[in-house]
């Protein structure tokens, strides 16, 4: 028995973990003690990773920029990196309003038949996001303190602070080696750490859908389910069309990405987070043949402005509620609706809830109640796991297009590894 064990690949251990937690969950509706155990059992594994996601940030960035040398190079990958984003991220928000108004999901829902969810919690993270707005974001990148903002969890800002500390390595010359090799070896430590805590990553698994079933029970499924189900084609089709449409252009298949990400995607889509499977994405991506500074920059870059699996949800939930209030919105107020996304959307990034927090800054511009997010509020933990796949594979696929674009993309060793990972398997 132990051999067969031993080999079961951690997405598979991971995929048992979902099952056995939807299991639990049933078993457990509703009962207290039960959802207070398993929260604090995921609350741990998620604590787990965010200990380790800053100082790979920080390590890797520094080194990655470091070894980019000069500004001129810096800015130029910056420039594509932030341009491919925003075209990713606008064809996502339009894709998901195009998709919302084919499928009307919004018409078949009873709004007053449904028991809301409560919100408030979100409500004043919108209000002090909404005050704050691009200029506010913007300002909030430079830190005053970097300990305090590592502390605080805000990677904007220890990413600023990274790129400026990592140009003046470089800039240094010979006497700043000792920093890159400090930083490197800081870097090797944290990915052997990062190896440990996937271990229990099942178990982390396991405990948080555990909570959202039990929590919710599958009963808040039945009325919402077409609403469910039409958000997840639109995600597929999107990666698989558009994603794979870019892929293609810049000679790579789609595919073999999702092949060695399957991994950190399957991480991401069963905890609903992001930065669950960053430090082994980053690890994957240089494996796989991008450069180390590419993968260092565009990564935790991508984390703050390149969320495809979110825009997609946020345009058809708006639309969703749009049509289940019965309002009508004519071309003109959709597009006025995609600029409004696109510009909340990058204001509050790294909110807690930011996606839930976006759709509260934007309905209220088209005329729909606070109380219609409460409807959907139950189901967003569903839909948050799916955007936070979607998250995932936008990333990675904008690490290997930058790195392509750079020509920091080793064919070779692509292919080296794509053979390792299919030996492995057998």
């Amino acid at each position: 028995m132990k051999t067969r064990t031993h080999h079961l690949t951690l997405g598979w251990q991971i995929f048992i973990g979902l099952a056995l937690g939807i299991v639990l969950g049933i078993i457990f509706y509703h009962n207290s003690i039960a959802i207070n155990v398993m929260q604090g059992i995921g609350t741990m594994f998620i604590n787990l990773i965010q200990m380790i996601v800053l100082p790979i940030i920080v390590s890797c960035l520094t080194v990655g920029i470091a070894s980019m040398g000069n500004i001129k190079k810096l800015g130029r990958v910056g420039g594509k990196t932030l341009l491919y984003f925003e075209v990713m991220t606008t064809i996502a928000i339009a894709l998901g309003l195009i998709i919302g108004n084919l499928t009307h999901p919004g018409s078949f829902i009873n709004i007053h038949a449904l028991h809301g969810t409560d919100v408030s919690q979100y409500i004043s993270t919108a209000k002090v996001s909404q005050h704050h707005g691009i200029l506010g974001t913007l300002m909030g990148i430079i830190p005053t303190n970097i300990f305090q903002s590592l502390s605080n969890g805000n990677i904007m800002s220890v990413i600023f602070f990274s790129v400026f500390f990592g140009l003046g390595t470089a800039a240094i010359g010979e006497k700043g080696k000792v920093v890159v090799d400090f930083l490197n070896a800081v870097t090797q430590v944290m990915f052997k750490v990062t190896n440990w805590i996937m271990k229990v990553s099942p178990i982390g698994v396991c405990a948080l859908i555990g909570v959202t079933v039990a929590q919710l029970g599958l009963s808040v499924l039945a009325p919402l389910s077409y609403f469910v189900l039409i958000v997840y084609a639109t995600m597929i089709l999107f990666i698989i069309v558009f994603m794979g449409l870019a892929a293609k252009i810049f000679g790579f298949n789609i595919w073999r990405l999702l092949y060695v990400i399957k991994n950190e995607v399957i991480l991401a889509f069963s905890t609903a987070s992001s930065e669950a499977a960053l430090p082994k994405n980053m690890d994957r991506l240089h494996k796989f043949g991008v450069s180390q500074s590419i993968v260092s920059f565009v990564i935790p870059t991508g984390y703050t402005f390149n969320l495809d699996g979110s825009a997609i949800y946020q345009s058809l939930a708006a639309l969703f509620l749009v049509q289940a209030y019965n309002i009508h919105l004519s071309i003109g107020q959709q597009i006025t609706l995609l600029v409004v996304l696109m510009i909340t959307s990058r204001g509050m990034a790294g909110v807690p809830g930011a996606s839930f927090v976006v759709l509260l800054a934007t309905i209220s511009s088209v005329g729909v109640p606070m109380t219609g997010l409460t409807f959907i509020a139950g189901i967003d933990r569903l839909i948050d796991m799916g955007r936070t796949g979607v998250n995932v594979i936008g990333n990675s696929l904008a690490t290997v297009i930058i790195g392509q674009s750079e020509h920091e993309f080793n064919q070779k060793q692509s292919d080296t590894y794509i053979k390792q990972l299919k030996s492995a398997h057998h």
